[in-house]
């Protein structure tokens, strides 16, 4: 496992659409494992490969309180949504900015797992926001687009 270098806003490999995951092999299973790693790493509950520079459909999640509830979706597509939230969303990718962002309240998505066999999972709050924050990085569109309002400076001190 190996931490990787996340892309910020104005890399132009964050408005590009990433391509569909064909297979899964040793190279694959090595870029989930360092996406994870980069994730935890950067205090993330959300890395889309993009962010790292790869442009494949893949992304990994975990909004566990304890981080060890890892979601890995390949070629994932939102098949449902329903309900709408509105509150802060920030990025690995903006680093030290936060914005107001409305998304759906449920949200399911159809994806492969590391064997190649589709499934479909729902989440719900802070689950369907990183669905669809972490998808939208996969058409290339970064959550500052989507911001209601200004950016805000995010506070580091707690």
């Amino acid at each position: 496992m190996a931490l990787r270098q996340i892309r910020t806003l104005g890399d132009p490999v964050l408005t590009k659409k990433a391509k569909p995951v064909k297979e899964v092999n040793e190279k694959l299973l090595d870029l989930v494992d360092d996406m994870l790693e980069t994730m935890y790493e950067a205090n993330g509950v959300g890395l889309a490969a993009p962010q790292i520079g790869v442009l494949k459909r893949l992304v990994v999640i975990d909004v566990s309180p304890e981080g060890e509830e890892p979601i890995i979706l390949l070629n994932p597509e939102i098949i449902s949504t329903s309900g709408s939230q509105t509150g802060d969303e920030g990025c690995l990718s903006v680093p030290g900015k936060s914005g107001t962002v409305t998304r759906p309240n449920e949200v399911t998505v159809r994806a492969m797992d590391l064997e190649m066999n589709e499934f479909e999972i729902t989440g719900t709050e802070l689950l369907a926001r990183a669905f669809c924050h972490e998808i939208d990085h996969l058409d290339g569109i970064v959550y500052v687009d989507k911001v209601e309002g200004e950016l805000r400076n995010v506070n580091s001190e707690r």
